[in-house]
């Protein structure tokens, strides 16, 4: 479910449902995707030659190329005009944001990248509908152009939805992913606040000892099992030019089905722990980490089964649904500086040393605890619940 509004007014969330295809309809869905792929690398051929030539390709401009794309090729007229306007509005939608991002001077790794070309072997089918695009005629969803399709109702719909995203993922089920407006639900207001920041030995270390998230390790646990699967895809693995076995289509279905797994348990790790802390705690500091750095480290292994952009996603999705004051932190020197008094040590922390002493008080804590401590003073919250620490000493347990 998505992010409901930070003002505490009503927003979007999205509602996704698992769909029955039928063959003819799969049929339908596939050749509606090589039309809005085809249009999206049309669009991103005629940005780069536009860029080339220090052209601008605003989205008017694609728009208008879209209406003679369809008047000179009958196939692309053939499917609906609805999914291909909304290829060229995400295209143009994330080329603006990369624009911004370039602009900006952002790291490397904090920019969001061009748009590339999408090709049939690599990007999943992804089809996006407005509501002149469909409609839910006896419990059915019916696209444009004569595609209907059953949907597991696993849930009702708290309203109309605005729009629709068919996706397949990599097992090849297919799914309806509807955006509809929806009120917060707040919770008994506690008066308490915590710290929280991210790690890799644990995910998450807070202010309070007993809302700590230890490492899942469910990518780890797997292993084994995921080797076996790949192991058995390369030993069938087909040559260049020739099609792929039977044993080899069902060992990459079988390592697709472990990854689904991992996946999945990763998200409902985070969705009940960030429940937990959102119940008790009414003001939320989280350092805004991008771990998106630890990817080139020697950590990376440890560092993607800990999931923590997708805990950390979580998080803001339920404290927003429920109405909860959180505040993004900015990471830079948060294990310099003490909790206490805000002093900084003269040099960074080597990460094998786990313990945090302030040079200015004496103060002594494990260095994730006092770091959880820092978001609390710099997001401006009484920091009631943190950890006590004594100067000079080891640090004493929270009060009950």
């Amino acid at each position: 479910m998505a992010a409901i509004a930070e003002d505490g007014k009503a927003g979007h969330a999205r509602y996704t449902y698992r769909l029955r295809v039928s063959s003819k309809a799969r049929t339908a869905l596939l050749s509606e995707w090589d039309r809005c792929r085809w249009v999206w690398n049309q669009c991103v051929a005629t940005s780069r030659a536009a860029h080339k030539a220090e052209e601008k390709c605003g989205p008017a401009a694609l728009d208008r190329m879209l209406t003679g794309w369809r008047g000179e090729h009958e196939w692309l007229r053939a499917g609906g005009s609805v999914p291909q306007q909304q290829a060229v509005r995400d295209f143009a939608t994330s080329r603006t944001k990369a624009l911004k991002d370039m602009k900006a001077r952002l790291p490397v790794l904090r920019r969001s990248g061009m748009p590339r070309f999408k090709k049939r072997a690599v990007a999943h089918p992804t089809l996006n509908y407005t509501r002149r695009g469909f409609r839910l005629k006896d419990a059915r969803l019916c696209l444009a152009g004569g595609i209907s399709l059953t949907v597991v109702w696993s849930r009702e719909l708290p309203t109309e939805p605005s729009s629709v995203r068919i996706h397949r993922d990599s097992l090849g089920h297919w799914y309806a992913s509807f955006v509809v407006r929806t009120e917060p639900q707040p919770l008994p207001s506690t008066g308490a606040a915590i710290g929280i920041d991210w790690g890799v030995k644990e995910t998450a270390t807070t202010t309070s000892d007993d809302h700590d998230l230890p490492h899942p390790e469910h990518g780890r646990k797997a292993a084994g099992k995921l080797a076996g699967y790949q192991r058995m895809m390369a030993r069938r693995k087909p040559r260049r030019g020739q099609a792929a076995s039977k044993g080899y289509r069902k060992a990459r279905r079988q390592a697709a089905k472990a990854h689904k797994k991992i996946a999945r348990q990763r998200q409902d790790t985070a969705r009940k722990w960030a429940k937990r802390v959102v119940t008790d705690f009414d003001h939320l500091a989280v350092e805004d980490f991008r771990p998106k750095f630890l990817a080139k480290s020697t950590m990376a292994r440890k560092a993607a089964d800990a999931a923590i952009s997708a805990t950390k996603h979580e998080l803001i999705t339920m404290a927003r649904k429920h109405g909860r004051d959180l505040r993004l932190v900015h990471p830079a020197h948060t294990t310099m500086d003490c909790g206490r008094r805000g002093a900084r040590t003269k040099h960074a922390l080597p990460l094998s040393e786990r313990t945090y002493t302030c040079t200015a008080c004496g103060a002594v804590s494990p260095r994730d605890k006092n770091s959880a401590r820092v978001m609390l003073v710099r997001a401006g919250l009484d920091p009631a619940t943190a950890d006590r620490v004594r100067p000079g000493g080891p640090p004493a347990r929270q009060a009950a």
